[in-house]
């Protein structure tokens, strides 16, 4: 048995993993090792095991951050669809008219991370409590990204007037609110629209963002010993990993016992000068 040091990066944020590796898993292992890779994309389907989480949490904090919005969007009873299918079509029209508006008004390209939540009926005939999570970048201001739910054409040479905007139907509730960044990123947040689903849920995101990148893996560069030593410390090794990487912002260091194979550690961390976060509870989340 050997320890492993294996980094995976996606903008200005890194993971790194200390794990213990035996030599029959690595004969296991096929194909050549050795040079930068892109992280293999879990399917974007269903949001159900722990490696999808993660790597939602790799994209959303290596390509959002202060500034860009978290729009929440429900559906009334006039507009509810009957499958998941005709929800996704409407939000990716939403999303298409996003993306108009920005080249119209010159902004950046919109990029997004999408996760759609539901819940299937007692009989399985139909599907409730359908809603969407949208991670994107900033621009447009929040009361722009709400209007734009709705089915009817904008001019927007009225959409000045309050009254003209009050005149504007909505699909359903949306709600857009701009993150703020802690020390973690936007991590609660991915959390939060990826968490251990009561219903079920499915996520898509644009083509655009930064993906996450690994790094060829550094064997033997520890001992079992002495990852058994930092974890025990009183401090989980963060003061050893702040001189390691000196120019990194170490927001968690996390310790994890195994008895088939013993101490594993975990990093996170962000390129320095890394702006605050922090979210409040969402009104819209499964409820039995």
């Amino acid at each position: 048995m050997f320890i492993r040091e294996k980094k995976i990066d996606c903008g200005n944020y890194r993971e790194v993993d200390i794990i213990p590796r035996t030599d029959n898993a690595e004969r296991a292992v096929k194909g050549k090792r050795g040079r930068r890779q892109k992280v293999t994309q879990p399917k974007q389907k269903d949001l159900n095991d722990k490696n999808a989480r993660r790597y939602l949490v790799q994209l959303g904090n290596g390509n959002f951050g202060k500034g860009d919005l978290h729009v929440s969007l429900t559906y009334s009873d006039k507009y509810l669809p009957d499958s998941v299918e005709k929800a996704e079509r409407e939000v990716h029209n939403y999303l298409r008219r996003i993306s108009y508006r920005r080249d119209k008004l010159g902004i950046e390209p919109l990029k997004y991370i999408l996760v759609t939540e539901y819940k299937n009926s007692k009989d399985g005939s139909s599907i409730v409590r359908i809603h969407h999570h949208i991670i994107m970048n900033g621009g447009l201001s929040r009361d722009d990204a709400e209007l734009m739910w709705t089915k009817q054409r904008i001019n927007w040479n009225k959409a000045c007037n309050e009254e003209y905007r009050k005149d504007i139907e909505l699909i359903g509730y949306a709600n857009a609110d701009r993150l703020q960044i802690n020390e973690n990123g936007i991590e609660a947040l991915c959390k939060y629209i990826t968490k251990e689903p009561c219903g079920k849920k499915r996520w898509s995101s644009s083509r655009n963002l930064e993906r996450p990148v690994e790094h060829p893996p550094a064997d033997y560069k520890y001992s079992r010993r002495q990852v058994e030593k930092l974890a025990k410390s009183c401090d989980c090794g963060k003061e050893y990993f702040e001189k390691k990487y000196p120019g990194y912002n170490i927001v968690s260091v996390v310790p994890e016992w195994y008895e088939e194979t013993g101490w594993h550690i975990y990093l996170k961390m962000f390129v320095k000068q890394n702006p605050e976060f922090s979210i409040g509870d969402c009104p819209l989340c499964c409820r039995e």
